[in-house]
């Protein structure tokens, strides 16, 4: 009776373990461990002992988190393979095409790539037309950038 009753736990679990990661997704915390109780419920249909059942569980858990973790930091470092969403332009040069001013009634102009952004400088300050940018931060609808060189 016991035997039969681990082979749903780990069946319930399995299944909680996955539906978990699909609610969290792209953390690959709980798959590991929907894997392992995956292979657990195998192990336990086959009428196996609990201990044996556990030792699945635990051996197959481990070896799924530790092949996935590079994945997962990979996927983690913030960065944006595929070019969406703003702050792409981070770190992005490009030019002044309508004059930054000091003046907030006066947002200056910026072209970045084939795209124009309304923008203002990190501290503040005046840049003419034609002046090389770099992009720091993205606030809204407005790029925040920093000199590169003068027009000359």
């Amino acid at each position: 009776m016991e035997a039969e009753i681990w082979c749903w736990i780990w069946l319930v679990a399995s299944a909680t373990f996955v539906v978990g990661e699909i609610a969290m997704a792209g953390t690959f915390f709980l798959l590991p461990f929907g894997v392992g109780a995956a292979i657990a419920t195998v192990v336990a249909f086959a009428g196996a002992d609990a201990s044996w059942q556990w030792l699945t569980f635990v051996v197959v858990s481990g070896g799924s988190f530790a092949a996935v973790r590079p994945l997962a930091k990979r996927l983690d470092r913030g960065s944006n393979p595929i070019g969406v969403g703003s702050s792409r332009l981070i770190g992005e040069k490009g030019v002044v095409i309508a004059d930054l001013s000091p003046d907030p009634e006066q947002m200056g102009v910026v072209r970045l790539g084939r795209e124009e952004w309304h923008a203002e400088t990190a501290d503040g300050g005046h840049l003419p037309s034609g002046t090389q940018i770099e992009v720091v931060q993205i606030e809204g609808t407005r790029a925040v950038v920093k000199a590169v060189s003068k027009p000359g």
